[in-house]
C-alpha cells in the first residue's frame, strides 16, 4: 500500500522539482552563498544526481558507489543538468515501479569501496531519507539561492511570496 503512495508522491514532487530547475538562469551557475558551498550549477547538478541512486538504493541490496559510474557532464550548463534529470528521473521511475512491499524489509547497504557510508538499514527507511527527503532538503537550499541572486521561485505547493501570497 505505502508503495503506490510513494509512486503518486514520486510523480507529484517530480514535477516540483523539475519547476524548480527550470527556473534556474544559466547566468547564477556560477553564484556560491559562501566559500563551503556549492555552487547553484553543482546543487542542481547535485538534485538531478540523487534520482540516478534510486536504481542502486532500489534494486541492489549493497549498492557500492566507487563502481558506479555516471556521466553528469557541466554543472556550467543549466541544459546539461535538466537533461541529466530527465534522464535519471526515468530510471528512478522504473526503478520505483520494480519495487515490492516486501523489498522495503530488506536491509540495504551503501559502501563506497570497502568503506560503508550508509546501513545496513532497511530498504524503505533508506528511500524515504535518503532519496525523497534528500532531494526535498536540497530543494530548500536551491530555493535560497534563487531568492538571493534575485530570481522568481517557482510555486512548489501554491503561490510564492513573489506570486503575492506572502
Amino acid at each position: 500500500m505505502i508503495l503506490k503512495y510513494w509512486l503518486q508522491e514520486f510523480e507529484q514532487e517530480t514535477n516540483n522539482t523539475r519547476k524548480l530547475l527550470q527556473s534556474i538562469p544559466q547566468k547564477d551557475l556560477g553564484y556560491r552563498p559562501s566559500d563551503i558551498s556549492w555552487t547553484m550549477g553543482e546543487l542542481a547538478q547535485h538534485i538531478a544526481t540523487i534520482y540516478y541512486w534510486y536504481v542502486g538504493t532500489l534494486t541492489q541490496d549493497v549498492y557500492d558507489i566507487a563502481t558506479d559510474r555516471l556521466e553528469r557532464g557541466s554543472p556550467n550548463d543549466i541544459k546539461a543538468t535538466l537533461a541529466l534529470f530527465e534522464d535519471n528521473v526515468k530510471k528512478a521511475r522504473t526503478a520505483l515501479a520494480s519495487l515490492t512491499e516486501e523489498q522495503l524489509s530488506d536491509e540495504w547497504t551503501m559502501k563506497a569501496g570497502n568503506k560503508v557510508v550508509l546501513g545496513p538499514m532497511p530498504r524503505g527507511i533508506v528511500a524515504r531519507s535518503f532519496l525523497f527527503n534528500h532531494i526535498y532538503h536540497h530543494r530548500g537550499e536551491m530555493i535560497v539561492y534563487l531568492r538571493a541572486t534575485g530570481n522568481k521561485v517557482p510555486g512548489l505547493y501554491g503561490p510564492t511570496y513573489e506570486d503575492g501570497a506572502g
